[in-house]
């Protein structure tokens, strides 16, 4: 995952020259300004959690250049979860809750009031396997 850490750091230097360049060149939109600063932002965090996998897991067989197709054989995919209730909960709170947006408070709180056990089910349901 070095080279993939490596690409979006490039693009977090990219978007972050551009807010720069952007924000100096034009004083009076601070919108575009703050839209190119959430992309740089963004990609850190993509470059954060690359660089962070990458010195957890140390290099694959596609890290290296001159690797073959047989040096990846028999490693571990990852983990793939069984079926599970949780994205339908997700889907339906986040449906109430945008309903809820334009038809009224006390619908906008049942959709979070469903959203938010799909989410933690989201996060919890497998948070005590080791990958």
């Amino acid at each position: 995952m070095k080279r993939e850490a490596a690409l979006f750091g490039g693009v977090t230097v990219f978007f972050g020259l551009a807010a720069l360049i952007y924000g100096w060149w034009s004083a009076y939109d601070p919108a575009g300004t703050a839209a190119l600063t959430f992309a740089a932002v963004m990609s850190a965090l993509i470059t954060f959690y690359l660089t962070y996998q990458y010195r957890r897991g140390g290099t694959r067989p596609e890290d290296d250049g001159e690797g073959e197709m047989a040096d990846g054989a028999g490693a571990p995919l990852g983990f793939f979860p069984p079926s599970t209730a949780y994205p339908v909960f997700t889907a339906v709170g986040v449906a109430v809750t945008a309903l809820g947006v334009v038809l009224g408070l006390w619908l906008f709180f049942i959709g979070v009031g469903v959203l938010i056990p799909g989410v933690c089910g989201f996060v919890f349901e497998f948070g005590d396997r080791r990958t």
